[in-house]
């Protein structure tokens, strides 16, 4: 559950509207291809999570198997990356629930998202299983809103299907890229959308049983997330085409209620928001909770100050890790742009897991689950898809990478 309230929220809402108007009818390719490639790493993350189930993911894997300052780039990445996702989510949970007052002011949207990101940062402070709770009644409201998206669009996707998918290769934007530049780039883009099973490794500590439990969800958790983006993206750009949901995803960050209002039945679109209100609620408390934990980790090694490593003594959560992150967040739901945010979130989280597919390579053979050519695969992908979205924002993600590694010399430096 923990797992699918972090895939099923901003990735399934928001980026295959931003998907679509990149790589037009071809996104449901890229959806598939961005599917392959998170099985390899979910496989990749699973065999490596059950030999060392302790709260960082990639970031302790780097330590353990390849060289310190790799499993730094691995936790300074992710950090990067999920906070630009975090305030994705919180921007899209807020499009959604203004969406059905029409269209106010931007600076309505950031509000309330700013509001969201507080309440949330909250509730992780008060410890895993209050936040489990949280997330096992948000899953479940959203997976049945989606149900009755896909059921109340099949008669206009079966009406005009032909039609929105043909040219199968458009480019809605009109850019003159070749197809498979732009397919390359829908697939960086909804790769992120699958990336929450991480969530999963990174609670480690705290799931009983590791080696067995963790593997499973992860296999799981993604396995239902797939067939369920599949038929999302399928049945919204046969009703109502590439095109709108691109707009609707760049423009209101509300793309799947804006299709589902041209459907048959009324009430969709109405019970949609509800959905994805819950799913980006969802999306939002999950990256907190693995954030917290990944600068927990970071703390313990003195990557980051040692204010990071305390737990606090009521509900043993990194409670300074937790606020940290929440004000990170915040900062970036006041400044930042959907789609600027979620190519960043891309680039960085590609990188992210490239480290952790090195890591798999290196695990001896007891210590392997699967066959290491599933980490060569995922390695390949990562690394190649990664730098097929816009070039100023892999040329700020490097950038970032120097900066945080410079960073952490400075602080050990001092240290010694």
């Amino acid at each position: 559950m923990m797992g699918l309230g972090s895939i099923v929220g901003t990735g399934i809402f928001v980026s295959i509207g931003i998907a679509a108007g990149v790589a037009g009818p071809s996104v449901i390719l890229a959806i598939a291809v961005a599917a392959i490639l998170a099985v390899c790493n979910a496989l990749s993350s699973a065999q490596l999570a059950a030999n060392h189930p302790t709260s960082g993911g990639t970031y302790e894997y780097g330590y353990v198997y390849l060289r310190p300052w790799l499993g730094f780039a691995a936790g300074w990445m992710f950090l990067c990356a999920k906070s630009a996702s975090a305030a994705t989510a919180a921007l899209g949970f807020a499009g959604y629930a203004l969406a059905v007052a029409g269209s106010p002011p931007p600076l309505w949207r950031t509000l309330l998202a700013a509001g969201a990101v507080v309440a949330l940062t909250a509730i992780v402070l008060g410890g895993i299983r209050r936040s489990n709770l949280a997330n096992i009644l948000i899953v479940s409201v959203t997976l049945g809103s989606l149900a009755l998206f896909i059921f109340g669009g099949l008669g206009g996707a079966l009406h005009r299907g032909a039609e929105n998918l043909s040219p199968f290769f458009e480019s809605p934007a009109g850019d003159g890229r070749p197809a498979l530049a732009r397919l390359l780039e829908a697939s960086a883009l909804m790769f992120v959308a699958y990336t929450g099973y991480g969530r999963i490794a990174t609670l480690g500590e705290e799931v009983r049983a590791p080696r067995r439990t963790i593997p499973r969800a992860i296999i799981v958790t993604l396995g239902a997330s797939m067939v369920l983006y599949m038929g999302v993206g399928l049945v919204g750009i046969a009703a109502a085409g590439a095109s709108a949901l691109g707009v609707a995803g760049t423009a209101e960050a509300a793309p799947l209620v804006v299709v589902a209002r041209g459907f048959d039945l009324p009430a969709v679109g109405a019970i949609l928001s509800i959905g994805a209100i819950t799913a980006m609620l969802g999306v939002l408390l999950n990256l907190i909770l693995g954030l917290s934990r990944v600068a927990l980790a970071m703390g313990r090694r003195g990557d980051l100050p040692a204010v990071f490593s305390r737990l606090s003594t009521r509900h043993a959560t990194p409670a300074a890790a937790v606020l940290a992150v929440g004000v990170i967040i915040l900062g970036l739901v006041m400044v930042g742009s959907i789609k600027v945010a979620w190519s960043f979130s891309a680039f960085t989280v590609l990188i992210y897991y490239a480290i952790t597919n090195l890591a798999a390579i290196r695990m001896s053979k007891a210590q392997r689950l699967y066959h290491p050519a599933i980490a060569w695969v995922g390695l390949a992908g990562c690394l190649g898809l990664a730098f097929w979205v816009e070039p100023r924002i892999w040329v700020v993600g490097l950038l970032l990478l120097g900066a945080g590694l410079t960073g952490r010399w400075w602080l050990r430096s001092r240290r010694t």
